[in-house]
């Protein structure tokens, strides 16, 4: 499942939050398995009022309709105000474009929940890391592709992933992140942590939307040398829980042209504290030697 915005009124701050279910085709046995389970019944004395719903077809997926329902207590007015939001029509629009994620046929949209406004998004402690990899004279960037339901398109990320407990192990999970979704194994004393140098009434955390979440992440650093085949077995790597619906592929680009390649926020960032550190002589002398293994 997964979540974005819709302004209901104009002239309001009032949001109702939509929820979708993308399905790939390798998900439909689990689906059909839960519809075999014995379904549970509840008699009431007086029926409910049947949910307000509406149908769209896409153009992408013309054979199967999208369902769009409001959840309880979500007025008529409240509804039709969500599905004829420009927001709303911007992301069924992003989905289908040229990078988005319905274009190639491999995802099916079948289903979005619009409900009740005044909701935060609480995710908690986040780490994403900038590996900056030297080969041959030039320095690449590590990043991932993956699918991105709320922009509706593939989106180029650094690495990143949320804390999993209250353990506070940032540098750890940066460090398993890596592996989980770029393959790459790094060691946990040559990452630096770039939102270490904020100045401490940040919190030493850089956060992307404070308006309406509380995600907060330490940005981490890791510069290496590789030969080039390393860089060529990377590109186009395809790793990822696949059981948790993880979909992703490593793309290797150069650093002089990352700030260009991706819009991902997480990567606008790095490359602001890494070059700010750089240029003010606070980062770390030590550089790892060529023939120091990320694997």
């Amino acid at each position: 499942m997964f979540f974005f915005k819709l302004p209901l009124h104009s002239s309001m701050s009032c949001f109702a939050l939509a929820k979708c279910s993308v399905i790939a085709p390798s998900l439909s046995l689990l689906h059909q398995t839960r519809r075999s389970r014995r379904p549970f019944c509840l008699k009431m004395s007086a029926e409910s009022p049947p949910p307000l719903t509406h149908s769209l077809v896409l153009p992408s997926q013309p054979s199967q309709p999208v369902q769009v329902v409001a959840a309880p207590g979500v007025s008529n007015s409240d509804f039709r105000s969500a599905i004829d939001s420009s927001l709303f029509k911007q992301w069924l629009k992003n989905l289908q474009s040229e990078t988005g994620i319905l274009a190639s046929g491999a995802f099916l949209l079948k289903r979005v929940l619009v409900q009740v406004p005044g909701i935060v998004f609480a995710r908690g402690p986040a780490v994403a890391v900038l590996i900056l990899l030297d080969s041959d004279g030039e320095t690449y960037a590590v990043l991932t592709e993956q699918v991105r339901v709320p922009t509706g398109r593939l989106v180029l990320e650094l690495p990143a992933g949320m804390l999993d407990d209250d353990k506070g192990d940032f540098v750890g999970t940066a460090v398993r992140e890596v592996e989980e979704e770029a393959g790459i194994h790094l060691n946990l004393e040559d990452m630096v942590d770039l939102t270490a140098l904020l100045d401490p009434s940040t919190g030493c955390r850089v956060i992307p939307s404070p308006g309406g979440c509380d995600e907060e992440i330490s940005v981490f650093l890791y510069r290496g040398y590789v030969d080039k085949e390393v860089i060529t077995q990377l590109q186009g790597k395809e790793t990822g829980l696949r059981d948790h619906g993880e979909l992703i592929k490593v793309r290797v680009v150069p650093y002089a042209k990352l700030w260009r390649m991706t819009a991902d926020a997480k990567v606008l960032m790095a490359i602001a504290l890494y070059e700010m550190a750089k240029k003010e002589g606070l980062l770390p002398s030590k550089i790892l030697s060529p023939n120091s293994s990320i694997y």
